[in-house]
């Protein structure tokens, strides 16, 4: 398990023994994994680095409905709300990674008609809400769903992911949620395979048929986890 050292909402956290096994870190040539100071939220200045983190990761989705990138990267910007996000740093303050969550109370991601609007005007925010409405899902009471999660270029492979969804998992069992929920798409079975490993099931896949054209993904499976599980 993650050692824990909370203190004034900042925990800081690094990857144990078996859990570095089980995400492969243990081998030769591989690098340990940082130390990560976990806490809630976000400063506004760190609002456009998050979006372009956002973008970079699924950034490939989103291309048609959301490009040009510019214009996506500042609205995704004005969309991020800190409320629902856990924020992963080096201890020099870097920022490692993000995950994002979403209940009945709001979303780490809020696009909205409105926004769209802004940005794209109002016969471009038309056709990209509708573009977009497929991919929209609805929170249930009693459920934390994820609403993104993604780790900085450099920190990739170090665990920070595995970090960031047990203080996911953590966040839904303090905030009286029973279960955890997430979608992940069919060309990303290395994410696939995290889920599982931290105790995450397959109930559900979804075929987006003609539509995969405009997001460049065939299937995505909805997975759930209890709150309380492996952490």
């Amino acid at each position: 398990m993650p050692r824990d050292r909370a203190k004034s909402g900042v925990r800081i956290f690094s990857a144990g023994p078996s859990a570095r096994k089980r995400i492969g870190m243990d081998r030769p040539g591989n690098e340990s994994p940082p130390s990560a100071i976990l806490a809630d939220g976000f400063p506004a200045r760190d609002r456009s680095e998050i979006a372009r983190m956002y973008w970079g990761a699924f950034g490939a989705k989103l291309r048609i409905a959301l490009s040009p990138p510019e214009k996506a990267i500042g609205l995704l910007t004005e969309a991020l709300d800190p409320d629902f996000a856990i924020v992963a740093r080096a201890a020099d303050g870097h920022l490692l990674g993000v995950a994002g969550f979403k209940t009945p109370a709001g979303s780490f991601m809020a696009i909205g008609f409105g926004r769209l609007v802004r940005h794209f005007g109002v016969a471009g925010a038309l056709w990209r809400g509708a573009m977009l409405s497929p991919l929209v899902r609805r929170p249930e009471a009693g459920t934390l769903l994820m609403d993104g999660i993604f780790v900085a270029e450099r920190a990739r492979g170090q665990g920070v992911g595995t970090l960031l969804l047990r203080a996911i998992k953590r966040k839904a069992e303090t905030s009286g949620c029973s279960l955890v929920r997430l979608d992940v798409i069919d060309t990303n079975p290395r994410a696939q395979q995290l889920y599982e490993r931290e105790g995450f099931r397959a109930v559900a896949v979804r075929d987006l048929g003609p539509l995969r054209h405009l997001f460049g993904f065939r299937r995505a499976t909805t997975m759930i986890a209890g709150s309380g599980e492996s952490i």
